[in-house]
């Protein structure tokens, strides 16, 4: 049973271990929302929107957090205007910006001569470098959804089952609607460093 127990006196291992619960804890929150929703290619469009915001940020010298929010607002903006200005659904919207986004961040880390990563450690991250200051991060975002889920929950649940209700009930669907989508951005950003 030692053999079990032992990695976990390592102190960068207990730090991973709480990560990796917080990061639980913090999903679990936002994504049930998101499947009950249908929203769950909208939070893989975002994770992967984000990715030309890490390199920019990165480049600039600045923390990768803001470099990547902006690049998740973009993305959600964006798909918000193609299903809007066009006769193309929100799925296809979705669609072709993953890609773009995708495509953009690949070409943006592959451009530059200063990036010494490798781009899968960038893509997923290390779960084994996280310091305090990540779970402190982690806790943080994990507490917000579940703050907004617990003040939001009458909302959420019309919203999920029926929107033209929610509406009728005075619930605002819409503001419902947008504050799922900053979840699905903090739940994204939070688990990344």
């Amino acid at each position: 049973m030692e053999w079990l127990l032992d990695p976990l006196t390592v102190s960068f291992v207990q730090r991973a271990l709480f990560a990796g619960m917080l990061v639980s804890v913090l999903c679990g929150l936002v994504g049930t929302w998101v499947v009950l929703r249908g929203m769950a290619f909208m939070s893989e469009a975002i994770s992967h929107g984000m990715l030309p915001g890490w390199p920019v940020a990165y480049l600039a010298g600045a923390n990768l957090l803001v470099g990547a929010a902006p690049s998740a607002v973009v993305m959600i903006l964006g798909v918000a205007w193609v299903s809007k200005n066009s006769r193309l659904s929100e799925d296809t919207g979705i669609g072709l910006l993953f890609v773009g986004m995708l495509a953009l961040g690949v070409v943006i880390v592959s451009r530059a001569r200063s990036f010494a990563v490798d781009l899968t450690a960038f893509l997923f991250g290390d779960v084994l470098s996280a310091t305090v200051g990540d779970l402190a991060w982690l806790a943080a975002a994990a507490a917000v959804a579940g703050i907004v889920s617990v003040i939001a929950y009458r909302p959420f649940v019309a919203l999920v089952f029926d929107e033209r209700k929610a509406h009728t009930l005075g619930l605002r669907p819409r503001w419902a609607h947008l504050a799922l989508l900053a979840l699905v951005v903090l739940a994204v950003v939070a688990w990344f460093p």
